[in-house]
């Protein structure tokens, strides 16, 4: 297996404020996954997973978390969309590592709430360091398209790993399956936003007593 991680080597910007820009190269025996990762875009997605329904929540995160967003991935779906789903939550987890850096000076913590008809999710993430998951979600369906709902749960597992994040992640309300998943990523597009935003107050501070994250 190698990773390759490529930082931004894009100059400040006129507020002081450096690209918060990575790419990411994964490749195993499995996938091949190219991840760019833009925090401070205008949500425009580039988006080849080989799995619809996953691409179309990934259009998600980057329509309403505003971050450009570039995935391609070849991987073993002759098998199943098991490697493609944890190994894009894995790169892109190590794509936002990357692009966060040092962490000086955003909110950290973010949430939201978002409905989708007669569902309702909620997402609470935590630029921590320290990796943790929480999802209950009770799919009422095993696929949606060609994404096994199963493999959601490895995609977010793969993603907080690797991001270092805490993730929590409740489907409230819901019985039609698109409708779960689709509150959910949108929900986690918001708390990301919110939680990468730059706090003015809090410029060069990492937020935490510890003086670390």
């Amino acid at each position: 297996m190698s990773n390759a991680l490529v930082p931004s080597t894009a100059p400040a910007t006129a507020e002081g404020h450096h690209p918060r820009v990575a790419e990411v190269q994964r490749n195993t025996a499995e996938t091949r996954v190219q991840v760019r990762v833009d925090l401070d875009g205008s949500g425009k997605a580039r988006l080849n997973s080989g799995i619809g329904f996953l691409d179309h929540m990934l259009d998600q995160i980057a329509r309403h978390g505003l971050i450009d967003l570039d995935i391609e991935c070849a991987g073993d779906l002759h098998i199943d969309g098991h490697h493609t789903v944890e190994d894009i939550g894995i790169t892109l987890g190590q794509a936002f590592a990357k692009a966060v850096g040092d962490k000086k000076g955003i909110r950290r913590y973010g949430h939201a709430y978002v409905p989708l008809d007669e569902a309702l999710s909620r997402v609470v993430i935590d630029f921590s360091g320290r990796p943790g998951l929480h999802l209950d979600c009770k799919f009422t369906a095993g696929r949606i398209g060609e994404l096994d709902t199963q493999l959601v749960y490895e995609f977010f597992q793969g993603f907080v790993n690797h991001a270092g994040v805490t993730l929590h992640i409740d489907n409230l309300k819901g019985f039609n399956a698109h409708h779960q998943c689709e509150t959910i990523f949108k929900a986690f597009a918001r708390a990301l936003r919110f939680a990468l935003e730059r706090d003015e107050r809090m410029a060069g501070v990492i937020p935490s007593t510890k003086g670390s994250l």
